[in-house]
């Protein structure tokens, strides 16, 4: 048994090895010197079924230290999660199973996409609250039906980003007893030995934080290392960390070096490791009683799945209503929302988008009871508490009221760890211009196609008097360019609905964008919101000279500089576009519909940055928006005095009609409008 476990370990490492140097590329240092870890979780503690790798409770495993996706790789293949030895010889090749770092929905048993150092920590406190929070709904006496672990493995690197102080500090405020995170230490990064810049006691840091902690000084005793994993599980009410003392590049000539962090060993390196570990077999080869072993464990895990359906049947006769409920929730079956009327009914008077917002989450937490998240501690301002939900806490864990703390960054990365686990549509909440902080996590939300929800609220200078550090700009460009987010400004009640239910029904994470002050009331139809883009109201003829469009609160200022307009006899349409991901997203008939390409006065208004707009507007066009830093004033100041008037749209609009030259075959020589429009007989100007 001991020589079944030591071979298949130096397997791991080999492998590992000889892939990243085929690759010319890779980590080989974290892979060699924690193999044992990851044998020790996989062999004799995860609960899990490579022919089912998605079954509910399973235990989830996160390489939060995804640059050494080489060992996960490995792992994943002695283990029969359809990872061949051609996958692993296709190491960071285009297209492969195995890129250079782990990857959702690319590879079987991979739970999150890892890499940024500290987001698989944070993704986990999100599973393992996830797991409490379903195992308090579902589980009744003799029923445990959600019931498993949390594993992360980290590094040093991990322990230094601010992401994992926050998101360790909520994991043992909540007591989230089935969450263990593995430390793999071994005292060196890129830049070489720690000591110069992390001189820290990571296991007393985090026992203050809550942790139960245990330390494992040898991390090649596989032995200690499972006796560790074991006394964690019987800690139900925190955290654990295992401190995991390593060596990096193990059995390399470059073991404790910062040269084998990020570079491939080198062909003779490679050999000389071969040799320092008793490896006589040919290259990406591994022997037949390695897998034999391995298949050991894995029919232990397997074991888990088959007593949990036993348990299933159980259960549904049991507890039908609950059934039902449990297979709806982890089954992503939602309503329809459509038909809800009461999603979409708003007051005709003034009102904040912050508190549409706020209404649309209470009735769809009335419609998704799966619904749960909360605010980095503005919630009241962000209109993002759900009243008669409780707050999820240590004492109560129906509560689907979450308070994060001033936590943005762990927020967002913690809401991917709830959606990753399953059952649950997670959505956070903070000031827009805070989203800065968050960008990292939000933009892995996208990656990986996660639903989260970010509700962003105080979106422009209307925050007022609080000034440029807290007055939005540049952010709504920002995540714009993110692929796959969808970002909406809505104008009103029906717009703001229509972002939530395309945040709980489309493919990808949504951002939110609401005001902090009160808009006149704009109505609206909920099948054109939900377009993304359409005309809110047109002119008369139908046919118009001139495209006002708007978002958020300038949709009002477009319909005012459209009467003006109308009164000057400009034929003028205002379009509405909460969402131009959604737009952009429709048939060309639609969208040629809404925004004819012969009519190129077009005039953009948002109060933020103009990057965002002249795939609208063209070189013909131009925009009212702000491509400086705000200032502290009121809000009412503010927008006249940086142009968003009625009088600044109209003159805008008007110069770009007197700039377009048309073509002489749209000219019959005559002049309808000499009022507006100088004629030389052939060509307006």
């Amino acid at each position: 048994m001991v020589y079944d476990s030591d071979l298949t370990i130096n397997s791991i490492r080999i492998i590992s090895a000889e892939a990243i140097e085929k690759a010319k590329s890779g980590h080989p240092g974290l892979p060699l010197g924690a193999a044992p870890i990851g044998y020790a979780l996989f062999q004799n503690h995860l609960n899990y079924n490579p022919n089912n790798p998605n079954f509910f409770n399973r235990d989830r495993f996160v390489l939060s230290a995804g640059h050494g996706s080489m060992l996960l790789y490995s792992l994943l293949h002695l283990y029969g999660f359809g990872v061949t030895m051609d996958d692993i010889k296709s190491f960071r090749t285009l297209g492969s199973l195995t890129p250079g770092h782990p990857e959702y929905r690319c590879t079987k048993g991979v739970e999150t996409t890892t890499g940024p150092l500290g987001q698989g920590i944070a993704n986990a406190v999100g599973m393992a609250l996830a797991e409490t929070y379903l195992a308090n709904k579902f589980n009744r006496d003799g029923y445990n039906l959600i019931d498993h672990y949390t594993y992360a493995l980290c590094g040093d690197g991990c322990m230094m980003e601010g992401i994992e102080y926050e998101a360790a500090a909520l994991a043992g405020t909540l007591k989230l007893g089935k969450l263990i995170v593995l430390y793999d230490n071994n005292d060196i990064t890129i830049d070489g030995n720690i000591s110069a810049t992390f001189k820290e006691d990571v296991g007393k840091r985090h026992e203050t934080q809550g942790w139960h902690v245990i330390r494992v000084t040898d991390g090649n005793d596989v032995s200690a290392i499972d006796k560790a994993v074991k006394k964690a599980k019987k800690v139900t009410d925190k955290p654990s960390l295992i401190i995991i003392k390593t060596h990096i590049g193990y059995g390399s000539p470059l073991e404790g070096s910062e040269k084998c962090h990020g570079a491939p060993l080198g062909a003779d390196n490679l050999q000389k490791t071969k040799k320092n570990l008793n490896w006589n077999y040919p290259e990406f080869t591994i022997p037949d009683e390695v897998y034999e072993h391995t298949k050991k464990g894995i029919s232990r895990a397997k074991r888990a799945e088959s007593k949990w359906k036993r348990l299933l049947k159980e259960y549904k006769t049991a507890f039908p209503d609950l059934y039902k409920e449990f297979t709806d929730w982890t089954e992503d079956n939602l309503p329809d929302f459509l038909n809800c009327k009461s999603l979409w009914q708003f007051e005709n008077k003034p009102t904040a988008t912050r508190t549409y917002s706020g209404k649309v989450l209470t009735e769809l937490s009335k419609l998704v009871p799966n619904l749960i998240g909360g605010s980095a501690d503005l919630a009241q301002s962000n209109k993002s508490y759900i009243d008669g939900r409780g707050n999820f806490s240590a004492e109560d864990r129906s509560g689907a009221n979450i308070y994060f703390g001033i936590r943005e960054h762990s927020m967002s990365a913690i809401c991917n760890g709830i959606r990753l686990h399953g059952g649950l549509y997670p959505y956070c909440a903070t000031f827009f211009i805070f989203s800065d902080y968050m960008k990292n996590a939000m933009r892995l939300s996208a990656l990986m196609k996660l639903p989260v929800i970010y509700i962003l609220s105080h979106d422009s200078i209307g925050v007022g008097e609080d000034g440029p550090t807290h007055q939005p700009i540049e952010q709504l460009v920002g995540l714009r360019s993110i692929p796959d987010m969808k970002v909406w400004r809505p104008c009103n009640g029906t717009e703001t609905a229509a972002a939530y239910v395309n945040a709980l029904t489309g493919t990808g994470p949504v951002s939110i964008v609401t005001s902090r002050q009160n808009l006149a009331y704009v109505e609206s139809r909920k099948e054109d919101a939900l377009k993304g883009g359409y005309v809110l109201k047109d002119c008369e003829s139908g046919t118009p000279e001139v495209i006002l469009i708007a978002t958020g609160s300038e949709v009002s200022l477009a319909l005012d500089a459209q009467k003006e307009l109308t009164e000057l006899n400009v034929e003028t349409r205002v379009v509405s576009m909460p969402c131009m991901e959604i737009f952009d997203a429709q048939n060309d008939e639609y969208k040629e519909k809404v925004l004819p390409t012969d009519v190129r006065a077009r005039i953009a208004i948002e109060a933020g940055s103009s990057y965002s707009w002249y795939k609208y507007v063209g070189l013909d066009g131009d925009t009212v928006t702000i491509d400086t830093f705000g200032t502290s004033a009121p809000y009412n100041v503010l927008f006249p005095h940086f142009g968003f008037t009625v009088k600044n749209v109209v003159e805008k609009a008007l110069a770009c009609l007197a700039t377009i030259s048309y073509d002489i075959t749209q000219c019959d020589g005559e002049c309808d409008d000499c009022e507006r429009f100088e004629c030389d007989g052939c060509n307006e100007k």
